[in-house]
């Protein structure tokens, strides 16, 4: 049995539930798994610490202190060949990454998890973030997507404390 704490974001069948709200969100089309691969777009189960915060700070306002913002050559690695695997980089990039500054509002505002991170498990999966859904029940790649407007509110909101808690399935 997991103790969650008020200020804790915990998945539950019925959404995303913080300080006494319930969100609705959608997880990674793999389901949460115990045992999470990069590119199964599966959610990994476990207690997970929020590391960050970034934002496009050319179509929002800064939604914490403690943001970062995202910066056009910015990517995060997931090939587990890079040596920076699970982590952010720069373009151009020699390796596999994804491009936190997209064309669509995806990653206008990212919180990132402490899932496989600092030393990543080579293959073990990469970027869990909270990011805003594509649509309501679309799922993700193993992300957590929320409404737009919710994510806005939570952000401001987390603390040093709070961590992302995805049950066992």
């Amino acid at each position: 049995m997991i103790h969650a704490h008020p200020l804790d974001l915990v998945v539950t069948p019925t959404g995303l539930r913080f300080m006494g709200r319930r969100f609705p969100c959608t997880i990674g089309r793999g389901g949460i798994v115990r045992r999470k691969r990069e590119g199964d777009g599966a959610t990994p189960a476990g207690i997970h610490r929020l590391i960050g915060m970034l934002y496009r700070p050319d179509r929002m306002a800064r939604p914490a202190r403690w943001a970062i913002p995202i910066r056009p050559r910015d990517l995060w690695s997931d090939d587990p060949r890079d040596p920076d695997y699970n982590l952010t980089v720069t373009a151009p990039h020699g390796y596999s990454a994804e491009r936190l500054r997209r064309a669509d509002r995806l990653y206008d505002l990212v919180i990132l998890t402490g899932y496989n991170w600092p030393s990543a498990e080579k293959g073990a999966g990469s970027a869990i973030f909270l990011h805003r859904w594509r649509a309501p029940g679309v799922p993700t790649a193993g992300c957590i997507g929320l409404n737009p407007r919710d994510l806005t509110w939570i952000a401001p909101r987390l603390t040093y404390r709070t961590r992302l808690i995805v049950p066992q399935p």
